[in-house]
C-alpha cells in the first residue's frame, strides 16, 4: 500500500512540473508514465512480497534454532543430574559393599576364633588325659591365665559385644568390647574389639575420644583387618571436628597406605566432596 501511494505521488508530480503541450501528446506522455510507475510499483510490491517471505524463512530458522538451544539445554541439565544421581547411587553402594565386606570379615574372624578355642580345648583335653593319672586334682580346678577367670570365655564375649553392636544397642556392646580388650589384650580379635570401642564412640559424636581410640588400632593392631577402617573413620572424625587439614592429611595417608582397598575409595570420594587433592600411591608415581 506504501508503495502504490509513492507511486501515485510520483505520477501527481510530474504531471505539473511537465510543460504545457498539446491534448494528444501529453495524454500519451501520461500513459506511458502511468505504465512506467506501474510496472515500478508491481516491481516493489514484489520485491516486497519476496522480502517478507525470506523474513519468515528466517524467523522460521531462528525459531528452530531458539528450539534446539532449548531442547540441548534441558539434556545438558538432565545429563548433570543423571552424572550427581549415579554419583550419589555409587557412593551408596561403596558403602553399602564395605560394610557387607566388613560383615564378612567379622564373620570369618568369629570364626577364626571358634576354631582356635576348639583347638584349645582339645590340646587342654589331652594334656588333662595325659596328667589325670599323676595328678589328683580335679580338672578344670586350675585358674584360667591372665586374670580372666571371672571373664566369659573371650568368643561368647565378643560374640555377644557384636551381636548388640549389629543390632544397634551400643551402650552394652562398648562395655562388652572394653571388657574383652582388658581381660583378651593379646588375642587376635583384640584389634577389632578397639575399633568397635572407637566406632561406638564416633556413632556418638565424641569426634575426640572417636580419634584417641582410632588411634589405638593403628599403633597397637597395625596389621589387623581393622587398620585401614580405623584411619578412614580417624579421618572423618577430624574433618567432624573442624580439623580439615589434619582431616584430609589422614586421608591422603591412607591412600598411601592401602591404595587398592574399599576404604582408599571412599577416601577418595570424600577428598573430591571436599575439594582436596588425593595423593597417588608412591608406586605408581612416575619419576620426574
Amino acid at each position: 500500500m506504501n508503495l502504490r501511494k509513492a507511486a501515485a505521488l510520483t505520477v501527481l508530480a510530474v504531471m505539473i512540473a511537465a510543460p504545457t503541450a498539446p491534448a494528444f501528446a501529453v495524454s500519451k506522455e501520461i500513459i506511458q508514465l502511468q505504465t512506467q510507475v506501474q510496472d515500478l510499483a508491481d516491481r516493489m510490491a514484489h520485491m516486497q512480497q519476496s522480502f517478507d517471505e525470506r523474513m519468515g524463512v528466517m524467523r522460521s530458522l531462528v525459531e528452530q534454532s531458539t528450539d534446539n538451544v532449548n531442547k540441548l539445554t534441558e539434556s545438558v541439565q538432565s545429563l548433570q543430574k543423571g552424572l550427581q544421581q549415579q554419583s550419589s547411587d555409587s557412593q551408596g553402594r561403596i558403602e553399602q559393599v564395605s560394610g557387607q565386606i566388613q560383615t564378612l570379615n567379622d564373620s570369618i574372624d568369629e570364626l577364626k576364633a571358634r576354631l582356635a578355642k576348639a583347638s584349645k580345648q582339645l590340646d587342654d583335653i589331652q594334656n588333662q588325659q595325659q596328667n589325670l593319672p599323676q595328678s589328683g586334682q580335679p580338672a578344670g580346678a586350675s585358674a584360667a591365665p591372665g586374670g580372666a577367670a571371672s571373664a566369659p570365655p573371650a568368643d561368647v564375649l565378643y560374640n555377644n559385644a557384636l551381636r548388640d553392636y549389629n543390632s544397634g544397642r551400643y551402650d552394652l556392646a562398648l562395655s562388652q568390647f572394653q571388657d574383652y580388650i582388658k581381660f583378651y589384650p593379646n588375642t587376635d580379635l583384640a584389634g577389632n574389639a578397639q575399633f568397635y570401642v572407637a566406632d561406638v564412640e564416633y556413632r556418638a559424636g565424641n569426634f575426640e575420644a572417636a580419634v584417641a581410640d582410632y588411634d589405638k588400632v593403628l599403633e597397637q593392631f597395625p596389621g589387623g583387618n581393622k587398620a585401614a577402617a580405623a584411619q578412614l573413620k580417624k579421618g572423618y572424625s577430624l574433618l567432624e571436628l573442624g580439623r580439615k587439614d589434619a582431616g584430609v592429611r589422614e586421608l591422603n595417608a591412607l591412600i598411601q597406605r592401602y591404595p587398592r582397598t574399599i576404604e582408599a575409595t571412599q577416601a577418595r570420594e570424600r577428598l573430591h566432596k571436599l575439594g582436596a587433592s588425593a595423593s597417588r600411591p608412591a608406586a605408581t608415581r612416575k619419576a620426574r
